[in-house]
């Protein structure tokens, strides 16, 4: 097989599993509240720059480093949908669409005046040294062979919790019939909350993840955050796997068209390859129409 190729499938796929991780994360809180977070990429950048300033700043461990910034994620997950998701959702409204995107913007600003607007680079032990592949000549560092496997292993788990487990089952409850989960003691408020700040601890992984192997700035999620949305839709936000298989699928798209044809068209045609997928399936690759009862 050629070099190349293989080089663009294995880059694709560790891009991939960053959309796959944050698509995951529309998936948790949309089946859980029938809401999303628009602002997932600020959280994924908040991932990646709370990491490195832990780490090199800092210079904590990354064994500590890491957990307190995905634990201040999460507490960013709680107050994303504390302030800007359920006020609107208890009057009825769908504003929290906007004040979801108005949050991450006002992170994003916040980020920039305190952290910096210059790119900084965020060393791992898992991108210094290159391996080679399977004796093709190729090298590549072991964290883009990690990263797959990573988001895979995170898809799997999530879909045994969500269709395997008395807990997952009532978490599913809560979106399909508030009133039922109510009667049968389900602490909705607590579930939902517990969905949004699963789902920014999701995108913080992915930006610590894809930090060692691009640059940390304040707007390094604004395109990931898009594409990721882009993603779950694609897959069919229902489903785990799903989201998943077409975050993989369109970072390869995206790695290979690059390697072929040029940067200049990426964006042109794999978007332009998710709005024909969408046309012919409408609820996504994986998703099901909801059944309205009557």
């Amino acid at each position: 097989m050629d070099t190349q190729l293989v080089s663009a499938l294995i880059s694709g796929l560790g891009m991939g599993s960053m959309y796959g991780l944050m698509a995951l994360g529309f998936y948790i809180t949309f089946a859980v509240s029938g809401t999303v977070n628009f602002a997932q990429g600020s959280s994924m950048m908040l991932g990646a720059v709370l990491c490195y300033t832990f780490a090199q700043t800092l210079d904590w461990p990354i064994g500590l480093a890491v957990p307190a910034a995905l634990a201040l994620c999460a507490v960013y997950g709680l107050l994303v949908e504390r302030l800007a998701v359920r006020p609107f959702v208890r009057r009825g409204s769908d504003a929290w669409l906007m004040s979801t995107v108005a949050l991450g913007i006002v992170l994003d600003n916040v980020v920039m005046h305190t952290f910096g607007k210059e790119p900084r680079s965020l060393p791992s032990s898992l991108a210094v040294s290159p391996v080679e592949v399977g004796g093709l000549g190729l090298s590549v560092y072991p964290l883009q062979l990690i990263i797959p496997l990573v988001g895979l292993a995170l898809a799997a788990a999530l879909h045994l919790v969500a269709r395997r487990t008395r807990w997952g089952s009532a978490l599913l409850a809560t979106s399909q019939n508030r009133d039922a989960a109510r009667l049968m003691g389900i602490p909705i408020g607590r579930a939902v909350a517990g969905a949004f700040a699963l789902s920014t601890v999701l995108a913080g992984v992915a930006g610590m993840m894809i930090a060692p192997l691009a640059n940390v700035n304040s707007d390094m999620g604004t395109l990931f955050g898009l594409k990721a949305f882009s993603v779950a839709i694609l897959g069919g936000i229902t489903s785990a796997w799903g989201v998943m298989i077409a975050g993989l699928l369109f970072g390869v798209a995206e790695s290979v068209i690059t390697m072929t044809l040029g940067s200049g068209y990426t964006h042109i045609i794999t978007f332009g390859l998710v709005i024909v997928a969408l046309a012919l399936r409408p609820n996504g690759l994986f998703g099901r129409a909801e059944v309205k009862k009557v």
